[in-house]
């Protein structure tokens, strides 16, 4: 059996036009009435494979993943110069923090700088605190610093965002910061990230611990960093708590323990 998040119906498949998305968040579906899957964000790119009743099925470039979007949250392609790195920020109609805010953005979001003044870059959507972006080659280096970034955010099943987060979209958005290729979805991520550690390893920084439908980052071998709806935000949690927390609640043990290959 094909999954449906990188191999779509091929009748539905007819199109492939680049597209960008244009709205702060955007919902993929898994079908234009369905249940939401992921997530994605301003600036994000994907190649448009079929449209149907508003709505376009995408391939995301981030990850591969396929969903559908509405049409109204896709536009042309644009350049990505930089990118958001506060947990979120405003645009603002001039070069005035005091000037009327005209969109709100979330960490990662793909901006188009054309030019920049001594405390705010200039996009076509309006003017960006400059505290609030990097270039986008400019990449982090500790994705459990980026996962940090989002405590406190609520917990949302599948999203991917500073608004709502769920485990496996923390994970994604804390290694896509940092250079490491990564999926959307937890199974997926145990089978793509990382390399598998040998039982009783000791746990480091960034290590990666996988349930059954669950993922976390590890902070240091004590403590580690989920998006849960036990406490339906993201939060820290030392390690012993939430194993025997989970195994309680009924989700089991964990499947595997995993450590971060970091780019070079």
């Amino acid at each position: 059996m094909t999954d449906r998040r990188v191999t779509p119906d091929p009748t539905h498949v007819t199109l492939d036009i680049p597209a960008q998305v244009t709205g702060p968040i955007a919902d993929l579906r898994q079908s234009p009435a369905g249940p939401r899957d992921r997530q994605v964000l301003f600036g994000d790119r994907a190649a448009i494979l079929g449209r149907m009743e508003g709505h376009s099925l995408i391939r995301a470039q981030k990850d591969g993943y396929c969903g559908w979007v509405s049409d109204a949250a896709l536009g042309p392609v644009h350049p990505v110069t930089h990118r958001v790195t506060s947990r979120a920020t405003h645009v603002y109609a001039e070069a005035n923090f005091k000037s009327p805010d005209l969109m709100h953005l979330g960490f990662s979001a793909g901006l188009n700088v054309v030019a920049e003044t001594a405390t705010f870059v200039e996009t076509p959507q309006g003017f960006i605190p400059r505290q609030h972006v990097r270039p986008t080659e400019a990449r982090a280096t500790d994705p459990a610093t980026i996962a940090e970034l989002f405590l406190g955010v609520p917990y949302l099943w599948g999203g991917n965002a500073h608004l709502g987060i769920d485990c496996s979209g923390l994970v994604q958005a804390a290694c896509l910061a940092c250079g490491i290729a990564c999926p959307g979805d937890s199974d997926q991520q145990a089978e793509q990230l990382g390399v598998a550690l040998p039982s009783g390893a000791a746990l480091q920084r960034n290590d990666v611990i996988f349930w059954k439908g669950h993922v976390a980052l590890v902070l240091d071998k004590d403590t580690l960093i989920h998006a849960n709806a036990g406490h339906m935000l993201v939060t820290t949690e030392p390690i012993a708590d939430a194993l025997a927390r989970i195994e309680m609640q009924g989700d089991g043990v964990p499947t595997g323990f995993k450590r971060l290959e970091m780019p070079t």
